[in-house]
């Protein structure tokens, strides 16, 4: 199908002005790299969501979902399909007690800032991971010894069919970066976190000591998409990295970042190319040397043009 036609299907349900054709997605991930979706979504409300998935399922059509590109590494060559991004209108924040429920587009530390606010402990961890509900969920993000599996109650998700469905937190199955929703492709709608009440000049300085720490050891300047392996058991990948020399060593405009050689940064000009290459020498080396097998934590969307 056509993607003017395709479009014009969409805008029965949807507003025109939440449908963009061939949006490069580079204006939409925190690596600045990435080519064109035929179409790229913010639906406002579930039923706009539904619709979507309707049209992808019916008409055959490959999708993905974003949250704000944070841990997103996109084809130059783009994406032939819809790209479905939630974080522009699916972030409302609602506090009931110690209780706080939060749709997936919401940033982490959008929602930690309200539990401050609120004075609630135990999120302060997450303020700094530069992410959304979602995607933390799915992937049980964490940061400083604490996960969101230490807080999470329940999640509702939508599956591929329309069907909305809580989950438990066991049901979620909480692992290292997995989870359920991953396993079988659910997306996350909304969650609800248990936190507990706290003082929150503690709170405040809990968040402001963990902010110092990312700004000292984190090359938050520079173009990335967050720690680029998952920690091998028994090892950091940063420091794997580190003592195999790798430290600024660069392929194009990839660079593995001297502050902290957990990270793949950009200096600007870097092309998917450039990361996969690099990602792979990274790879190949600290296996080479340590027989340690490091896999990526950036989630990668290769061109299906």
């Amino acid at each position: 199908m056509e993607i003017k036609e395709l479009a014009d299907i969409l805008r029965t349900k949807i507003p025109n002005g939440n449908i963009a054709v061939n949006e490069l997605m580079s204006k939409h991930t925190s690596f600045k790299i990435g080519g064109p979706a035929d179409l790229f979504i913010t639906p406002t409300d579930i039923v706009q969501l539904a619709e979507a998935l309707r049209v992808c399922r019916d008409y055959k059509v490959p999708f993905y979902i974003i949250g704000n590109g944070s841990n997103l590494l996109i084809d130059d060559k783009g994406f032939r399909g819809i790209i479905i991004q939630l974080c522009r209108n699916f972030s409302q924040v609602v506090v009931e007690d110690t209780k706080i429920t939060a749709y997936s587009g919401a940033t982490l530390a959008k929602i930690a800032n309200r539990a401050l606010d609120e004075g609630l402990a135990d999120f302060e961890f997450a303020q700094g991971i530069p992410g959304t509900l979602g995607g933390a969920v799915a992937m049980n993000a964490g940061a400083y010894g604490r996960e969101i599996k230490d807080v999470i109650i329940s999640a509702d998700v939508i599956d591929h069919e329309g069907n909305i469905i809580t989950l438990s937190k066991d049901e979620l199955a909480l692992g290292y970066r997995t989870s359920i929703v991953q396993k079988n492709h659910y997306i996350v709608i909304k969650a609800v976190l248990g936190l507990q009440k706290g003082d929150k000049c503690g709170i405040l300085e809990r968040m402001k000591d963990l902010a110092d720490k990312r700004r000292d050891k984190q090359p938050l300047d520079m173009p990335s998409a967050g720690s680029a392996f998952k920690r091998p058991e028994g090892h950091f990948a940063g420091k794997l990295i580190m003592d195999c020399g790798l430290s600024g060593y660069k392929i194009g405009g990839a660079m593995v970042s001297e502050k902290h050689c957990g990270f793949v940064v950009s200096d600007g000009t870097a092309t998917f190319e450039d990361v996969i290459k690099l990602i792979e020498h990274i790879k190949k080396t600290v296996k080479d040397k340590f027989d340690v097998e490091l896999h990526p934590e950036v989630r990668i969307i290769t061109s299906n043009r």
